[in-house]
């Protein structure tokens, strides 16, 4: 499939001057609400973008509809679209599952997300599933014209706040992963084995047998261990050799 040229970021409505060529953005929805459907046509056939560096602008044109995954990857095949507007949940083949199955094909569209659902679990399975996009429905038009433009185009996109939200979600993992290994690096060497049996999900025998040591002794480590790092019971101790990636 051809691909269009990268569009502008900005959607425009400037009229196109005389002689110049508009390329073609053939678009996909995958809707099972036919009002929404509907809506997304009204929204989107004939926006453009303008400012490319060949001086060619996109036209966005509404090739086709689906009402849910299964109609989708019939309809891909149909009217081969370069970026497909996909729901999330839908009846018979729901939009993660979908997503996953298109973007396996060779030459596959760009799908961008677009749901009323916004859970950070969504979001990255959505991306995991190769996703160029995840919108709201509730985002401005202009935005949504925005995003197809740009996913054309290759480059990815998300909701401001979906993408706050991610950004704050990786900082605390990476804040939890250098608090984890700081408080790791506070205990003596043989106190650090004993820590990584746990997280290992080892009995104090097992861990005894691994290090040479008596249960008794590996009892005893355990409990320093557990009041040197402020902890209640193994399991957070194994939970925090964790957060420090050491298994």
């Amino acid at each position: 499939m051809t691909r269009p040229e990268p569009p502008d970021a900005q959607a425009s409505t400037t009229p196109t001057p005389p002689g110049w060529a508009r390329l073609r953005i053939r678009v996909l929805l995958v809707d099972d609400d036919p009002l929404v459907r509907a809506g997304l046509t009204l929204m989107l056939d004939g926006a453009h973008g303008s400012g490319t560096p060949d001086g060619e602008e996109q036209e966005i044109s509404v090739v086709g509809q689906a009402g849910d995954g299964a109609q989708a990857l019939t309809a891909v095949d149909t009217h081969a679209p370069h970026v497909v507007l996909m729901d999330l949940r839908m009846p018979r083949l729901d939009g993660l599952s979908a997503t996953r199955r298109l973007r396996a094909r060779p030459h596959p569209p760009e799908v961008i997300v677009l749901t009323t659902f916004d859970t950070d679990d969504n979001v990255l399975a959505a991306l995991r599933a190769g996703a160029g996009g995840f919108l709201l429905k509730d985002a401005p038009p202009t935005r949504i014209v925005e995003a197809v433009l740009r996913v054309a185009a290759g480059e990815p996109i998300l909701a401001p706040q979906i993408t706050r939200r991610l950004l704050a979600r990786t900082t605390t993992e990476a804040d939890t992963h250098i608090r984890a290994r700081t408080a790791l690096a506070g205990l003596t060497p043989r106190e650090h084995d004993v820590a990584l049996g746990v997280g290992h999900g080892h009995t104090n025998a097992e861990i005894g047998t691994r290090l040479h040591l008596s249960t008794a002794t590996v009892k005893a480590h355990i409990t320093r261990i557990l009041t040197h790092l402020h902890l209640t019971n193994r399991t957070q101790l194994a939970l925090l050799v964790h957060d420090a990636g050491l298994l």
